[in-house]
């Protein structure tokens, strides 16, 4: 009898034994997949593949990308907010996404600073102020004086409604005191081509669609986007320095998992994360773009993101946009 219970026993505790086991498997035992808001080929979806990688490297197991495209990324969002909270899904989030469609949106089905937690500050990128060459502007004193004379005359373009071109445009226009016409885009690319026809005549965008219409003659540097002038491109002046002081607006991108994900496994991604930004791939990437490799801790990309919302919030009121 004495036999038969402890063997009884033993069978019993098999598949606790077992459980446990599984349950304390090291982070991660599996593929990790990284959502991404928008369809391949696009700006981010290249950044998250690239950080992707060396991400994997780090972890020791495939960190794959998922587009879920749709809805001005909420879609993705809404996946991630609903995910497991065990570190196999993250969030490829963005300035857009987590920043400004808070202001934007009047439901919006997910609270970037709640359903959240922040894992790195993976880069910020300056946007760059253009104008069409035909228009008699060369720094920023001109362009408001032109804007000035003739009011709700003078177009800028955008890659749509509630973009971060829109709002940064939006923001300069309140601080400087003018008044502009806003036409939004689908998409940089006819932006631009509109641009360079003299379809409007100003518009905020990122290196890697206007630099190379700069670079081309094409198009007219007014500023730079940033705090400070970039160090590959110092003859740029910064928008502050030319009479907005204090006057800053970055694209970024970082990552994040759902909330309620444990602190160990938020820190694991952290430090892996960290370091497959200290790596040549990634930082190359980021040089051809004119990007920022950030980093940090998970509470300085929170303290952050809070900052970042309530700046853009107030940038989405002042513009008055609005979308259901």
């Amino acid at each position: 009898m004495i036999r038969r219970r402890s063997f009884a026993v033993t069978l019993g505790a098999a598949p606790l034994l077992a459980a446990r086991a599984f349950a304390q498997a090291p982070y991660p035992s599996r593929p990790v997949q990284m959502v991404v808001g928008f369809p391949p080929g696009q700006a981010s979806d290249v950044g998250a593949r690239v950080v992707g990688v060396k991400l994997g490297d780090e972890l020791h197991q495939t960190v794959y990308v998922e587009n879920k495209i749709g809805a001005a990324g909420i879609i993705a969002h809404q996946y991630v907010k609903n995910a497991p909270a065990d570190g196999y899904t993250l969030l490829y989030g963005s300035t857009g996404t987590l920043a400004i469609n808070p202001g934007l949106y009047r439901k919006l089905p997910y609270d970037p600073l709640k359903d959240f937690a922040p894992v790195v500050l993976l880069n910020s990128s300056p946007m760059f102020l253009v104008t069409q060459v035909d228009t008699p502007v060369r720094n920023l004193k001109e362009m408001i004086a032109y804007a000035k004379a003739s009011p709700g005359k003078i177009a800028y373009g955008s890659s749509g409604n509630g973009v971060t071109q829109h709002i940064a445009m939006e923001m300069l226009k309140k601080e400087a005191g003018i008044d502009m016409l806003h036409v939004p885009y689908k998409g940089s690319p006819p932006m631009v081509t509109d641009l360079i026809g003299g379809r409007v005549q100003f518009a905020f965008d990122v290196s890697t669609s206007i630099l190379p219409h700069a670079k081309s003659g094409r198009v007219r540097l007014l500023g730079v986007s940033s705090a400070e002038r970039l160090p590959t491109m110092p003859d740029v002046p910064t928008i502050a320095e030319q009479g907005l002081p204090g006057f800053e607006a970055l694209t970024w991108a970082g990552l994040l998992v759902p909330a309620k994900t444990p602190a160990g496994v938020i820190e694991r991604l952290n430090t892996a994360a960290n370091a497959a930004l200290r790596s040549r791939q990634v930082l190359d990437h980021y040089a051809k773009s004119e990007s920022t490799p950030r980093g940090g801790s998970p509470d300085e990309f929170g303290r952050f993101l809070k900052s970042e919302v309530e700046k853009w919030g107030k940038a989405v009121t002042a513009s008055g946009a609005h979308l259901d």
